[in-house]
């Protein structure tokens, strides 16, 4: 039941010490409650003061509130150590995501990932906080309560030993099956969660071509799935519960019985029979504890299981290099470079070679390896062969922190924060002042933004605030830009491939001045851009087939003309 990663976690075997003391602490104030209890009531049963029994009654509640001091310690050290470790896992996760870049959300899906970061993560919390007391509670208290049990009546003893272990057969047999039905239900919740977060993306999309009402049915089947899927893990987790409370109740009957047709029969004293049905309960409360709680643990077990998957795969080895700032007389080279994703080949003997500052346009169709080549050259990708070299100077991949620092880049969809519009633009530049936020904003063409919004600069965007369109989202992704000038790499993949022409003409003439004096590679499907560069790769099938000035490459009639003629007949069609 215990995920062995967790067995890996920092700090993790001394917490397990202290809760194994701690849980001893709490079997000896079980007994010690009971044994006062039991004292107490047979000394009046005796016939005996109620002033002679206040000794035992101060001991049963001196152990009642030294329980309640253990569980609250315990419940306090625990809450912080899961809280501390909940964290340190979302840290983990997302500098995995950063180190990898897009390759993970490709595998595992956007919608899964985002899930992960926040439900998943915190259903790990819960199952550290859960899971490590109640299986500690498993393993120490009913052995010393049964140690006590079979002192004061082998008896007693003995049918509390036996029926403990088939409960424990019985607990197995019903945790395999509810594990097999949360492990489909976290499946199902996978799914559900890429599929909403595709279909979110495409919304305007489906709307544009009239089949969201198809995709809104696609989204119910799947929420639908999941809510059998969610069901059917509840039924067993429910039957799994009122199985162990039935069992462990008719065990307690069945002590209770043979404790009382023995006291009638003088067999046995009222104070060991007596203490023996009260510990009866407790001798058992720690497992039905566990059953209770079975299904968020295993929701918990299946999420750190996920979480550490994506942290255990494998990453190629970066060797830190020094990377010069990008000057005039840089020179970026690529040699023979590769890469595949799952299996199929997405760049293949890429050879490029870069000096300075100047605009390089990619154009391809779709799948030709664009939008890989950008990923590589931020950093994202690590090739599978090759060389690449800065100023001569080899290195494994483009990973690079120091190179790193120097990219602005720009995509299809720039992300808005949950934060007001001064804070979005100066996102990577917190130090700039509101003059200098305000000039930005000018060049990218968002004074009338500013001007309509309600509380100006410092109204609130994203996630469910201020609504923006796509071509809001890009000028604040170029004013961000505007602000930063010392970085002078500027990848942009796809920018404008969402927005209506209009839009695009109108972000071209506020994109083209923020390119000069800047390393600029613009990867686009569309043509008119490719009159602003000053070379032009051709990619198809992961391959560099052309490059060149556009001149060049219209004067070779090659496959830049036959992409040109392919893409203009489509538009026609």
């Amino acid at each position: 039941m215990i995920d062995k990663q967790i067995m890996k976690l920092p700090g993790m075997k001394q917490l397990l010490g202290l809760l194994a003391g701690l849980s001893f602490l709490q079997a000896l104030f079980i007994i010690g409650q009971a044994y006062g209890l039991a004292s107490a009531i047979t000394g009046l049963w005796e016939g005996h003061p109620l002033k002679e029994q206040w000794g035992w009654i101060l001991l049963f509640f001196c152990s009642f509130i030294a329980r309640q001091g253990v569980i609250y310690v315990r419940a306090q050290k625990l809450d912080t150590y899961s809280y501390q470790q909940a964290a340190a896992l979302r840290d983990q996760l997302l500098e995995k995501l950063f180190r990898v870049g897009p390759q993970i959300a490709q595998q595992q899906g956007t919608g899964n990932i985002t899930t992960m970061l926040l439900e998943g993560i915190n259903q790990v919390e819960n199952y550290l906080q859960l899971i490590l007391a109640k299986i500690m509670n498993m393993s120490i208290i009913p052995w010393v309560i049964l140690a006590l049990v079979f002192y004061l009546d082998w008896a007693s003893g003995v049918v509390l030993l036996l029926v403990f272990p088939l409960i424990i057969i019985f607990m197995i047999i019903l945790g395999y099956a509810a594990q097999s039905k949360a492990e489909k239900q976290y499946r199902t919740f996978q799914l559900l969660s890429n599929h909403f977060i595709d279909t979110l993306r495409g919304i305007d999309t489906l709307k544009l071509f009239g089949v969201s009402q198809k995709y809104g049915k696609s989204i119910f089947a799947s929420s639908e799935r999941f809510r059998k899927a969610t069901m059917a893990s509840l039924k067993v987790g429910i039957l799994s519960t009122f199985a162990l409370d039935f069992f462990t109740t008719l065990s307690i009957a069945v002590v209770a019985v043979l404790l009382g047709l023995r006291l009638i029969n003088e067999g046995i004293f009222l104070f060991p029979s007596l203490t023996i049905l009260i510990l009866a309960p407790e001798y058992f409360l720690p497992i039905r504890d566990f059953s209770s709680d079975y299904h968020a643990t295993l929701d918990g077990k299946n999420a750190m299981t996920a979480v550490t998957e994506i942290l255990n795969q494998p990453e190629a080895a970066i060797e830190a290099a020094s990377v010069p700032r990008w000057q005039e007389q840089t020179n970026l080279t690529l040699s023979g470079v590769s890469f595949d994703y799952e299996e199929k080949t997405a760049l293949a003997d890429i050879d490029l070679s870069v000096t300075g500052f100047k605009k390089i346009g990619i154009i391809g169709l779709s799948g030709s390896g664009k939008s890989t080549l950008i990923n590589l050259l931020s950093g994202f990708f690590v090739p599978k062969s090759g060389e690449i070299a800065i100023d001569g100077t080899e290195i494994t991949a483009l990973r690079q922190a120091q190179w790193q620092e120097q990219l602005i880049y720009i995509p299809q969809n720039p992300y808005i924060y949950r934060m007001t519009l001064q804070e979005n633009v100066a996102f990577y530049q917190p130090t700039a002042t509101k003059e200098q936020v305000l000039a930005a904003i000018e060049v990218a063409g968002l004074t009338a933004l500013v001007d309509e919004l309600p509380q100006g600069l410092a109204t609130m965007l994203g996630e469910g605030e201020r609504h923006l369109s796509g071509g809001q989202a890009q000028r604040i992704a170029l004013a961000r830009a505007f602000l930063d000038q010392e970085r002078k790499i500027l990848l942009f993949d796809e920018p404008t491939a969402h927005l209506d022409i209009e839009t695009e003409v109108a972000l071209k003439a506020r994109m083209l001045p923020l390119m000069e004096n800047h390393l600029v590679f613009f990867a686009t499907h569309r043509l008119h851009w490719m009159e602003e560069m000053d070379e032009i790769i051709v990619m198809d099938q992961g391959q560099i087939v052309e490059r060149g000035t556009l001149a060049e490459l219209q004067a070779k009639q090659g496959a830049f003309t036959d992409l040109v003629r392919g893409m203009r007949r489509e538009q026609i069609e």
